[in-house]
């Protein structure tokens, strides 16, 4: 077994001294400070920590990360099979079966047998700052991620919950099309009626709707949904109604999932699953939609990393082949480390 002590970062926020793992929904309302990867297949991992520290992300230390180079990653789709699925895609719209999909590809490269996670994390830190930036090594469960995270899957304070699906991405604002627009307030309604599930009546609100959010190379389109649980709703009900998320999914939700497992060729696991912590003590917590998200697979000794895009009628499947490498390229040449910063190369 690799010796690297189970350990999760969220933002400045630091866990340690791991106490239990549970892959039951219910425990995130007992006690304790625990950390949260959900599978996008549906497998959950939360890993109760003793101890929790604020402490920002250390800077690189060279030579602690021994990433793939640029050019040493597969894709479980190449560029001519993801363009035919998106053109399989708009047939099902054409027939009214779905209204978007989301399409992903799983990345996959070599890796040296003792890398850790971490070390990547402070890359990922300085070379693509993320709102929802964490981090969970579990190597002994199978779980060992470094997020670097735009959106919020999930934020919960006492009974108020809140969701920040993205919809809608370019290189700059004026590359988005009314096509993002529309794909943004189609996945708002899908999230509205999840939340509506577990919230009490009348309380689902949409503050923000297609907001501008500038992130490191390019801008999404962000809304906000929020709602109050209603009486005897905890983690559990809530993340029954929500998962998987709407933004990585597509609407209607239950058609977008059949079109996914059809053509998808390899499973998307913590991508576009949920990554975070829920303080239990305090009925507080915040999980992130897993993209943008590196995962080791210690059985085949490869890093992982996921990309998609959302497809809807007015899709281009070039186009959507293109949006998928830019939200690749600068994760990969981070992981890499040969993504340039501050006029210094993060090695």
């Amino acid at each position: 077994m690799l010796d690297l002590a189970p350990l999760a970062r969220f933002g400045d926020r630091v866990a340690t001294g791991l106490l239990d793992v549970t892959s039951d929904p219910a425990a995130l309302d007992s006690r304790g400070f625990w950390a949260v990867a959900a599978d996008f297949e549906g497998g959950l991992t939360c890993a109760r920590f003793a101890a929790v520290r604020q402490e920002p992300v250390p800077a690189p230390v060279p030579g602690a990360w021994h990433g793939p180079g640029v050019g040493d990653w597969t894709s479980s789709l190449d560029r001519a099979a993801y363009t035919a699925a998106v053109r399989r895609i708009r047939e099902r719209i054409a027939t009214g079966e779905v209204y978007q999909a989301n399409l992903c590809r799983v990345l996959s490269a070599p890796l040296t047998p003792g890398a850790d996670v971490d070390a990547l994390t402070a890359l990922l830190a300085r070379g693509n700052p993320a709102p929802y930036a964490g981090t969970i090594r579990l190597p002994g469960h199978g779980v060992e991620i470094a997020t670097a995270s735009p959106e919020l899957f999930l934020r919960r304070a006492g009974r108020v919950v809140e969701s920040g699906p993205i919809k809608g991405t370019g290189r700059t604002e004026d590359d988005l099309l009314p096509k993002d627009y529309a794909e943004n307030v189609m996945i708002v309604d899908l999230v509205r009626n999840d939340l509506g599930r577990v919230c009490a009546t009348g309380s689902v609100t949409v503050p923000d709707l297609c907001a501008v959010e500038k992130h490191p190379g390019l801008v999404h389109l962000v809304s906000t949904v929020r709602g109050e649980l209603r009486e005897g709703a905890g983690w559990a009900e809530l993340l029954g109604a929500a998962f998987p998320p709407g933004s990585v999914t597509g609407a209607p939700k239950s058609s977008a999932l059949r079109i996914i497992d059809e053509l998808e060729t390899a499973p998307r696991g913590p991508y576009c699953g949920g990554i975070g912590w829920v303080d239990a003590d305090r009925g507080t917590g915040e999980l992130a939609v897993g993209i943008r998200t590196f995962w080791i697979d210690r059985g085949e000794g490869v890093l992982r990393f996921g990309t998609g895009a959302g497809i809807t009628w007015g899709s281009d499947p070039e186009g959507e082949w293109r949006e998928t490498e830019l939200k690749a390229a600068r994760l990969l040449a981070v992981a890499s480390g040969t993504y340039e910063v501050s006029g210094g190369t993060l090695t």
